[in-house]
């Protein structure tokens, strides 16, 4: 790593070029950006995506709001210019649904910028001092158990952690104490990667989405289970603000529903990791040699029923008591009642 020496911290100069998107591109980017900067088309678009089949009616659409036809007409031609959604008529009705390059883009916009949206708030400059008053006190904290790391690792963990978090957080209040436990375990994780040949416990990652229901359920199934013999992480490529309501009981009848919430997705934890295991996230996790990878394919507690919940809950249990069979042999387990029964 080089330092820069240059007096007044003058900036050193980059490749604008390669730090940036090519215009062309951008100017695609913005035409889409503009086709859903407008209340009622952003909530077209919601209702096409998260319509049963995925499509909807020109009749169904006219009723989303109290504008004229020709209008809503107008937003559909925008919408459809900007090639977000496509038009079938089938006898004397128009079926609208989401094109298929944007369906996934679509999704994360509906999942990640909409509830960022509705959580925005904006500190006062005393709130940021308090902040970074509270913060510097998870580090001094943090260092004194992690003190061949150095105190500015800990630091950047620390507030890496917080920014990460803040993103994304329902509840502001919680903040730093959830900023202090997310930091210790990235700081676990990189005590252990910087350490491959000490002893350890098996580690396990279970990684989807966001990180709110299904890897929620199976971290917390493998710490009911396997208490301190594994250690176990969970997290989300797009972290949501808080875990699925449907899923806290259960998370609540293993004891672990307090200090349940989304987490992003690191490279260390991948590293540290013995068992990374995916669901429903595809191919988002860093591959590194070494590492035992699977992809569970279970259903997403977000789109079920109570009693749905509860079947995908006992489906993740099988599993989990399956894996903790390969990992920890002597493990006593005791299967839990069927949720679903």
């Amino acid at each position: 790593m080089t330092t820069d020496t240059r007096p007044d911290h003058e900036p050193v100069p980059i490749n604008i070029e390669a730090h940036t998107i090519a215009p062309e591109l951008a100017e695609r980017a913005a035409t889409v950006l503009k086709a859903v900067a407008d209340p009622l088309r952003l909530r077209i678009v919601a209702l096409i995506a998260s319509a049963p089949g995925g499509e909807v009616s020109a009749n169904d659409i006219n009723g989303l709001s109290d504008v004229s036809g020709p209008t809503v007409s107008h937003h559909l031609k925008t919408l459809k210019d900007a090639g977000l959604v496509t038009a079938d008529r089938r006898g004397t009705w128009v079926y609208y649904r989401v094109a298929e390059p944007f369906v996934t883009t679509v999704r994360a916009l509906l999942e990640t910028l909409v509830p960022a949206a509705a959580t925005v708030h904006t500190f006062r400059a005393t709130e940021l001092e308090s902040v970074d008053r509270a913060l510097a006190a998870v580090t001094q904290s943090l260092h004194e158990i992690f003190p061949e790391l150095g105190e500015r690792v800990v630091d950047r963990i620390v507030r890496e952690s917080y920014a990460a978090l803040a993103r994304r957080a329902a509840i502001k209040q919680h903040l730093v104490p959830l900023t202090r436990h997310f930091a210790r375990q990235r700081l676990v994780d990189l005590r252990k990667v910087e350490n491959p040949d000490a002893d350890h416990a098996p580690q396990i990652l279970f990684v989807c989405v966001q990180n709110a229901g299904r890897s929620q359920l199976a971290a917390a199934l493998v710490h009911h289970y396997a208490g301190d013999q594994v250690e176990v992480r969970s997290a989300g490529s797009m972290p949501a603000a808080d875990v699925h309501a449907a899923v806290r009981p259960h998370l609540d009848e293993l004891g672990t529903a307090e200090g349940a919430f989304p987490k992003p997705l690191t490279d260390d934890a991948v590293r540290a990791s013995d068992v990374v295991i995916t669901m429903g996230c595809g191919d988002v996790c860093p591959i590194y040699p070494g590492k035992r990878y699977e992809d569970w394919q279970v259903g997403d507690p977000a789109l079920a029923s109570e009693a749905g919940v509860a079947a995908i809950r006992d489906d993740i249990d099988e599993r989990v008591r399956a894996l903790l069979g390969e990992l920890v042999p002597d493990l006593e387990i005791t299967p839990l009642r069927k949720a679903s029964a």
